[in-house]
C-alpha cells in the first residue's frame, strides 16, 4: 500500500485520531491480557518442576523444546507473523519456566537442609 492509499482510508483528522486511539487502547488491553497469560504460564513451574522430579526428569526437556519451537514455527506461518521473532518469544517464555523451575528446586533443596539441620 503506497503513501496515497494509506492517505485515503480516513475522510478527516478526527477519523484517523478515533482509529489510533482505538487501536491504541485495544494494544494496551492485549499487553494486559499477555501479561496475565505470561504469569499464568510460569505459575505452572511448580507442578511442572514436582513432576519432572518424581518422574526424575531434568529441568531441561529437549523434546519438548523441539516440539515448542515446530508448533511455534507452524503458528507464525499461519497467523503471517516473523518466524524469527516468535521464535526468540517463546525461547524468552521457556527461559522464565526454566529460571522459576530451578528457583523452585533451589528453595526445596534450602527447605530440605534447613530441616536436617
Amino acid at each position: 500500500m503506497d503513501r496515497k492509499e494509506l492517505m485515503s482510508m480516513y475522510e478527516n483528522e478526527k477519523e484517523a485520531q478515533n482509529v489510533l486511539e482505538k487501536s491504541r487502547k485495544r494494544i494496551d488491553d492485549i499487553d494486559n491480557d499477555l501479561v496475565n497469560l505470561i504469569s499464568e504460564r510460569t505459575s505452572l513451574a511448580k507442578d511442572i518442576v514436582s513432576a519432572k522430579c518424581f518422574l526424575g526428569m531434568d529441568i531441561y526437556d529437549k523434546s519438548r523444546e523441539d516440539e515448542i519451537h515446530s508448533k511455534v514455527i507452524e503458528l507464525a506461518h499461519k497467523k503471517d507473523i516473523d518466524e524469527d521473532i516468535l521464535c526468540d518469544i517463546m525461547n524468552m517464555l521457556t527461559t522464565l519456566s526454566k529460571i522459576k523451575q530451578k528457583e523452585i528446586l533451589e528453595e526445596w533443596l534450602w527447605e530440605t537442609l534447613e530441616l536436617h539441620s
